[in-house]
């Protein structure tokens, strides 16, 4: 298949791929993550996203776009994720434990609906919420697990998990107006990536944390390093989507990413075994994608 023919798919086979591939990746993070710890291993992943856009310059780059006044809305993306995102929603699984948290992250579409109606202007069908409910549900069920709920927890701490749902819709929202002014998705995730990883190397740098224990040697930074291209890939992918499609029916599939990694768990890398809990899931996304995908 010939690129431009690629391109000219619908904006929810690039959502779809996306979703796909930051499950993927997701998977060889976790690997990583028995050999190195979770900050290294982020800072990693960040920089190698970054680096993999820069070694496609030469033939991607449009200069001119770095005197658009459309370069703020990725930058400013760029400063609060991954990297604030990510740390909101680690301390929420630490205040919360891991089902409270997964739960109140899965609210996620319904931020980006709600920015994509109200901000965008966007219009809201009935088979857009009904399919958004759908995959909400699907994802709450997978993250329900009773002996991992935290007891004790301060009432602020779920502001935690709930920020960094909030987030992650914002940037949706905010790339989808950035590529409206510079309509290159390629372009608006190398300034995502490359502010993110400035970002993520000074803070650490600042706290004496960068590269601290870190061995080059071992198996994990290749993990890393290999998630981090199927990240660059899934949201290289998401902006395209968003860039040809709207916010309403892109963030509900993009929330379906939690299925996508479980089916890997149980199929490719078998650490996950099927449970009533799975099968009720996927019967609840797979009629809610297509709702999405047919008659959002």
């Amino acid at each position: 298949m010939e690129f431009s023919l690629i391109l000219d798919l619908p904006p929810y086979a690039f959502a779809l791929f996306a979703a796909f591939m930051f499950a993927v990746g997701s998977q060889f993070q976790a690997i990583g993550l028995t050999t190195i710890d979770s900050r290294n291993g982020t800072a990693i992943g960040i920089a190698t996203s970054a680096i993999c856009f820069w070694l496609a310059a030469p033939w991607f780059l449009n200069q001119d776009y770095f005197f658009n006044a459309a370069i703020l809305f990725f930058i400013g993306i760029g400063l609060i994720r991954p990297a604030l995102s990510a740390n909101l929603a680690t301390a929420g699984i630490r205040y919360l434990g891991p089902t409270l948290s997964g739960t109140l992250s899965s609210t996620a579409p319904f931020f980006g609906v709600a920015l994509g109606v109200f901000w965008l202007g966007e219009q809201l069908t009935w088979a857009t919420a009904f399919g958004t409910v759908g995959i909400v549900a699907a994802v709450i069920i997978l993250s329900q697990s009773m002996t991992q709920i935290a007891g004790g927890w301060p009432v602020w701490a779920l502001a935690l998990p709930i920020g960094a749902a909030a987030i992650r819709s914002l940037a949706h929202a905010v790339n989808k107006v950035g590529m409206e002014a510079v309509p290159d998705p390629y372009f608006a995730t190398l300034i995502g990536f490359t502010t993110s990883a400035l970002v993520t190397i000074f803070v650490q740098s600042t706290h004496g944390e960068f590269g601290k224990g870190l061995n080059l040697r071992g198996p994990g930074p290749v993990w890393f390093m290999i998630g981090a291209i199927m990240f660059a890939l899934a949201v290289l992918s998401l902006n395209h989507a968003l860039m040809i499609g709207r916010v309403v029916t892109v963030s509900p599939i993009i929330a379906a990413t939690p299925l996508f990694t479980l089916l890997l768990s149980i199929y490719i890398f078998r650490r996950e075994r099927i449970t009533a809990r799975t099968l009720i899931a996927l019967a609840l996304v797979t009629p809610s994608v297509i709702v999405v995908v047919l008659w959002g």
